[in-house]
This record gives structure tokens, C-alpha cells and sequence, in this order.
């Protein structure tokens, strides 16, 4: 009778997984979450609609990589509520800080081709008039600036004197800094003798072009203009940045800290060409993605990179990823390069943070409730299951 229910119980789990990874399956395409549960393409749609009512979203470009392909791409709502003009494919979003992780890249080609040395202060390159007053800045190396240890602030202009300064030692701490990826920036302009335009045409030239990111800019062009969405706030109010004075004054600048245009779908091109890593030699991608700086420690590990935050979820993935937050515009990526799998998404709001929380871990971790609540009783289950047998286990040794 014994050996009937033990033979019962394992028919059961195993019954219960095949079960679990099989559902779903009615509804195509089939879209897997980090953990491989199937989550239909009308589950995500209902999910996003409603998170975009919820978080007063006008408008979202949204592409989900399984295997290394995009398995799912919406446009959804309004670039223009006013005037009631829908987002389409050709529309273009500001992606604000997401522009750090491809400008990391950017550089890593500049360091494989001999221009430029992570570890060589940058004033032997090009001095800072604006912060030669402080001596510690020609300590400033490219890879400290890129992964968040100059010690610069994010903006000078954050501050009432509108002056650079230094917080700490460089190299000794971590600070989120928009100014050291400005001043990376300028440096490679020097390097190539040229000016923001001609940056421009370099990143076309070694990223952009190499990956087909069609309409993916740092400096607006016709095309960009014409098809941007138009910003607005948490509260959908429409907002006139040619009234803000900042944003005026790098109309045609490259700000490589935050100006990237693109879409959901161009920006995925760029992903999976990381996943595969592609564009730089192997050293070249143990440099991008090693981290730095320790942000976070606990159940989610959070570091950073040379342009990236990398999150380690339960010791069981990794994730590289960044978010990105501008006046009207919000945006995240997320991507695991050895399951081959991630996520983007741009959005003209400033709720863009809140909903990569709600996708990831509400939809694109584990899966949908129904598929969390089946997991959690299977892992119930095989929890119970190793306490069992290990019970039997003690039980035979003690015979």
C-alpha cells in the first residue's frame, strides 16, 4: 500500500510540471516569460491595456525577445492626444537614459580601435576648463565615468551656483552622473576632430548602420521630427519643452547621457545584437558588462556596468538593463544574454518606471497570477517532495 502511494504521489508531480509547461498552448504565439511559463499574446495585450489606462499612459512601443527573435510588437495609443493621432510604427520616442547603455557600447568600439584607453585620465585627451579648479578630475578615466565613480553630480544645472564640482575621491563611490558621459562625449569628438554632428555619424557609422537600427538618432533628423510623439506628464498634461531652456540649448547637441530616439523595435536589434555580442571581441564584452559598483545587495543584486545595470534575480538570472526618464518621455530595457531573452519599451508619460516594475515582475518574471499561483503549489510541491525523500534516505541509512 505504501509503495501505491508513493508511486501515486510521484505520478502526480510529475503530471503537475508537464501540466505547467504545456499551458497556455490554445492561445498563439506563445510568448515565454524569463522562466519559460507560456504566456499568451492576448494575455500580454490586455495586461499593457490596462497598465496604460491605470499609470495614464497616451502612448507605448513594446517589443518582447524570446530565443534571440521578437515574438511580440505593439504600438498602442496616441502620439498626439490633443489632435487624437495614433502611435504607429514609424513613430519615435525620446529613449533619455537607455542612451547610456548604448553609448557604453559606442565607446568600447573606440577603446577595440585603439582611440581611446579606458584606464588614461581624460584631461590627457581633452582638458575641463569647466572643473580645472579641482585637481582630483584628472584623475577622471573613461571607465569610471561610464560606470558612475567620477564623482561628478548628474547635472550642474540641478544646482542653484549651475557650476561642476566634485562629491567625492574619483574611483571611491558610486553617483549617478549624467555630466561625466557628457564630458566622455566631448572627448571623442576632440578625438575625431569633429563636431556633434560628426559624432552623430560615427555612432551611425560603427552602430547604428552595423545593427539596421534605421531611425535610431542621438542628434533629431527630418524623419525624427515628422514622427515624434508628442510629451506628457504623469497626469497627461502636454508638455512644451521648447520652453525649457535646457532642453533648447542641445536641440542639435549629442547628449550622450540622454537624447537617443528610436522604437521598440530598432532598439531590440541593438538587444539582440548583445545578446549574441556582436560588434565588439570577446574582451571588448567582458569589459561592457563587468561591473563596478555595487548599487543594491539582497534578494535582487543590482550593479553597474560600463553603461549597464546588471540584476541578479534570486541567484538564478541575469539581467542587463536600464530605464530611462526625460521631461514627457519615459523608457526601459531588460535583457538576459544567455537565455537569449528581454524586453523594451517606450512611452511618451512619465510612468515609465512604474510599469517596467508591473511588466517585470508582474507579467515578464514568472508569468501571469494564474501561472504564479500554479507555480508557487508546484514548487509547494517539490519542496514537500525533497523533504520526503530525504526522510526516506535518513530512514534507509539508519537500517
Amino acid at each position: 500500500m505504501k509503495k501505491q502511494y508513493n508511486l501515486t504521489y510521484l505520478k502526480f508531480l510529475f503530471l503537475s510540471f508537464i501540466f505547467f509547461g504545456c499551458q497556455s498552448n490554445s492561445d498563439k504565439p506563445i510568448i515565454k516569460s524569463l522562466f519559460g511559463v507560456n504566456i499568451s499574446d492576448k494575455k500580454v495585450d490586455n495586461f499593457i491595456d490596462n497598465q496604460m489606462l491605470l499609470l495614464n499612459i497616451p502612448s507605448l512601443s513594446i517589443a518582447i525577445i524570446n530565443d534571440g527573435e521578437v515574438v511580440y510588437h505593439r504600438v498602442k495609443g496616441y502620439s498626439n492626444k490633443e489632435q487624437e493621432i495614433l502611435s504607429d510604427k514609424n513613430s519615435i520616442f525620446e529613449g533619455a537614459s537607455i542612451s547610456k547603455s548604448v553609448f557604453g557600447f559606442f565607446v568600447m568600439t573606440f577603446v577595440e580601435d585603439g582611440l581611446i584607453e579606458l584606464d588614461k585620465p581624460l584631461y590627457k585627451y581633452l582638458p575641463n576648463p569647466d572643473i580645472e579648479y579641482d585637481e582630483r578630475y584628472k584623475k577622471i578615466t573613461a571607465r569610471m565615468v561610464l560606470s558612475h565613480r567620477s564623482g561628478f553630480p548628474n547635472w550642474r544645472d540641478d544646482y542653484p551656483e549651475k557650476k561642476l564640482f566634485i562629491q567625492f575621491e574619483p574611483d571611491t563611490d558610486y553617483h549617478y552622473s549624467g555630466e561625466g558621459y557628457q564630458y566622455l562625449a566631448e572627448v571623442l569628438k576632440h578625438i575625431l576632430k569633429t563636431d556633434w554632428s560628426g559624432l552623430e555619424l560615427e555612432f551611425q557609422k560603427r552602430v547604428a548602420t552595423p545593427f539596421d537600427m534605421e531611425h535610431t538618432r542621438f542628434i533629431k533628423d527630418d524623419y525624427t521630427r515628422i514622427h515624434k510623439v508628442q510629451p506628457y506628464d504623469n497626469n497627461g498634461n502636454w508638455i512644451d519643452k521648447s520652453k525649457s531652456e535646457w532642453w533648447k540649448s542641445r536641440d542639435s547637441v549629442f547628449v550622450a547621457p540622454t537624447t537617443i530616439h528610436s522604437e521598440s523595435i530598432d532598439f531590440s536589434k541593438w538587444m539582440i545584437s548583445m545578446m549574441n555580442e556582436k560588434g565588439l571581441s570577446k574582451d571588448g564584452f567582458n569589459e561592457l558588462y563587468k561591473p563596478h559598483s555595487l548599487i543594491n545587495n539582497g534578494i535582487l543584486k543590482e550593479e553597474y556596468t560600463l553603461g549597464f545595470a546588471k540584476l541578479s534575480i534570486f541567484g538564478l538570472g541575469e539581467l542587463y538593463s536600464h530605464s530611462g526618464n526625460n521631461d514627457g518621455f519615459s523608457s526601459y530595457f531588460s535583457f538576459d544574454k544567455d537565455k537569449k531573452w528581454g524586453f523594451v519599451f517606450f512611452t511618451n508619460s512619465e510612468s515609465g518606471n512604474q510599469l517596467a516594475l508591473n511588466i517585470t515582475y508582474n507579467l515578464l518574471l514568472l508569468g501571469t497570477t494564474s501561472n504564479k499561483i500554479l507555480l508557487g503549489v508546484i514548487m509547494l510541491m517539490v519542496i514537500v517532495s525533497i523533504i520526503y525523500l530525504t526522510n526516506m534516505f535518513y530512514k534507509k541509512i539508519r537500517k
